[in-house]
């Protein structure tokens, strides 16, 4: 695992890790990350400074960075510059990739020799389980859609690995602010199947008071900001939310989460700027699988994916296997380790493929194939590969598998149940929270709300109270 930077000429090395203490003696490994791959995370005098390591780029690309011929530099705002006589213009992207840090094979072997037993035999069927709960969960709930029960739902297929081996990462202390695809890190955190399904009924149950559409959950308990449907929107809020956790000096970071969409929105590059200006322990989370809704990334950005735009803000940046849980939960601790202690920002790029439709809105067919569909759900499903591995150990077999998926169907048919029963909010709950004392605005149209249900009752729910 490297998080990139870029040397400049004669500059001292970087990658001396004085925010850790490692003794390559003793073979200290820390967060179960060995020495060799902690030596690549050096420390800035600033953040603004940080930019790609030499490792990932050819000498060509260097020549390119730094012309033989300098003469001397002149201080200028931001910092000293050297001068060149060539005429050389910055290329537009290296002829290397950045690589993709990853811990298991596509079948759940280890892909070295190290050992990477990173985690306990509790804390992965603990994760395991809650991969098989959001399972269940998007397939009840995407069929109670199907069947007209609820409005609208979105699935985690394909991503779950991230939700859950991020939420494991972390600590119930950090700020998480959400895009919708992150239910795992709810579930995680304890919030139960019935407040979910609560949440996608819009009933008396519902924290959001029936307000919001299915799936914009929100815990003030556990740390999870309300889900809102713009895109990119919580970008900047996680920005200064953090920066409120460096002024209270506070041990947590804020976590955002985001698809490769958000990135080609302006709250993006604000979120990033302001987060490197202000040098605030936040981690960026990009789900890149691919599409955003029907747009490839191919037809989204021209740059290597998402890890690198980080550099242009001088945010420190990794990319991981997205559906490797192993890597995913590594580095997601290392990098909120990082964010708290140094009080910097983070951007992790985390390739992935959502397998299912975008939302039960979409269908994803119109604009990719059913073969290449098949081949990510088939070939490279994050929970088999997690399985796989767990299954090597010994910490899992099939009499497990088959009581833990048995058990929460029979949680989420009686949390729809439940859930149909309980009466809806009444109107009057529309209008309430928005100001302390509703305004002249806000009267009126509500009155005219109700003139409109009088005259036209059945095109209204019938089971709302009045």
């Amino acid at each position: 695992m490297a998080f990139f930077l870029r040397r400049t000429p004669n500059q001292i090395n970087p990658f001396l890790f004085n925010k850790f203490i490692i003794n390559s003696t003793n073979n200290c490994n820390l967060f179960g990350i060995s020495n060799k791959l902690f030596s690549f995370l050096g420390r800035y005098e600033s953040t603004k400074a940080a930019q790609l390591d030499h490792q990932f780029y050819s000498s060509e690309d260097d020549d390119l960075y730094y012309p033989s011929s300098h003469s001397q530099g002149m201080d200028v705002p931001g910092g000293k510059v050297t001068f060149t006589s060539e005429m050389t213009f910055i290329r537009e992207s290296g002829k290397t990739r950045v690589p993709c840090y990853r811990l298991l094979s596509d079948n759940g072997e280890p892909i070295s020799t190290q050992n990477h037993q990173l985690v306990s035999k509790e804390l992965a069927t603990s994760m395991y389980s809650n991969m098989i709960k959001l399972q269940v969960m998007d397939t009840f709930l995407y069929e109670a859609q199907r069947q007209g029960r609820i409005s609208f739902y979105l699935t985690s297929n394909g991503e779950e690995a991230i939700n859950i081996a991020s939420a494991a990462a972390l600590s119930l202390e950090d700020i998480v602010f959400a895009q919708y695809r992150e239910p795992g890190i709810l579930l995680w955190r304890g919030f139960s199947l019935q407040e979910f399904t609560n949440q996608c009924f819009g009933n008396n149950g519902d924290y959001g008071k029936g307000r919001q559409m299915p799936i914009h959950y929100g815990s003030n308990k556990l740390n999870y900001f309300t889900i809102s449907s713009p895109i990119a929107t919580q970008l900047p809020q996680a920005t200064g939310a953090a920066y409120s956790l460096k002024m209270d000096n506070k041990d947590a970071c804020v976590v955002a989460y985001m698809g490769d969409g958000c990135t080609s929105e302006g709250d993006f590059h604000a979120a990033m700027n302001f987060a490197a200006v202000m040098e605030v322990p936040v981690v960026f989370i990009c789900r890149n699988n691919g599409y955003a809704i029907s747009t490839p990334i191919t037809d989204q950005f021209r740059s290597d994916g998402v890890v690198v735009k980080g550099q242009g803000y001088g945010i420190r940046s990794i990319r991981v296997d997205g559906n490797d849980s192993l890597a995913i939960f590594n580095v997601v601790r290392a990098a909120r380790h990082i964010a708290i202690s140094e009080q910097r920002p983070i951007l992790v790029e985390a390739l992935t493929y959502r397998v299912g439709h975008h939302s039960t809105s979409d269908d994803s067919t119109k604009y990719r194939h059913v073969e290449e569909i098949q081949h990510w759900k088939m070939e490279k499903n994050p929970v088999t590969r997690f399985r796989n591995w767990i299954e090597r150990n010994g910490w899992w077999n099939e009499e497990e598998e088959s009581h833990v998926r048995n058990k929460f169907k029979k949680e989420m048919i009686e949390a729809i149940q439940v859930a149909e029963k309980l009466e809806k909010q009444p109107l009057s709950e529309m209008f309430k929270d928005v100001y302390d004392k509703p305004t002249k605005d806000l009267v009126e149209q509500e009155n005219f709300l109700r003139e409109t249900i009088k005259k036209h009752p059945k095109c209204y729910p019938s089971d709302v109270t009045m």
